[in-house]
């Protein structure tokens, strides 16, 4: 007696098996689950670049990387009238980033919150400038000198 396996006998094992497979996980509706990749920031990666960034006093190259793909994501909860004011908005919101990171306090862990409400805030200033606000200049009956050097009745 001979103990080889002839090779077109393990073919036919090895397609049983797949089949077997394939058909219990039709049967069974098993999900496979695959390994999320990461597309987006997460708050401790933020924190820990800033606060790295804070011990040398100047932004690490990844740390700026990630604010600038903070601002990107933010703004596209917003909508905007054309595509040149969104990138100024934009623009705004990168300038305010990496102006002020400086003044987060790591004593707070949420980075991602604190430079996405400067992120927000640089979106408004870049609205703001681009349309000035409506009543701006004109006459108010509140008294007083305007700012802009026209008196109020």
């Amino acid at each position: 007696m001979s103990n080889s396996i002839d090779i077109d006998d393990y073919s036919k094992t090895i397609d049983m098996i797949a089949l077997e497979v394939e058909q219990e996980v039709a049967a069974k509706k098993v999900k496979i689950k695959e390994k999320k990749t990461k597309e987006y920031l997460n708050n401790k990666d933020l924190y820990d670049e800033i606060v790295k960034s804070k011990d040398q006093d100047k932004l690490t190259v990844k740390a700026e990387r990630m604010l600038v793909l903070l601002a990107e994501r933010a703004i596209t909860k917003m909508k905007y009238v054309s595509l040149d004011d969104k990138k100024d908005c934009l623009s705004f919101a990168v300038l305010d980033l990496l102006k002020y990171w400086r003044s987060f306090n790591p004593k707070y862990k949420n980075a991602f919150a604190y430079f996405t409400e400067i992120a927000k805030k640089g979106y408004a200033k870049g609205w703001n400038k681009l349309y000035p606000k409506k009543y701006a200049g004109t006459i108010s009956i509140n008294g007083g000198l305007d700012t802009d050097g026209i008196y109020s009745l």
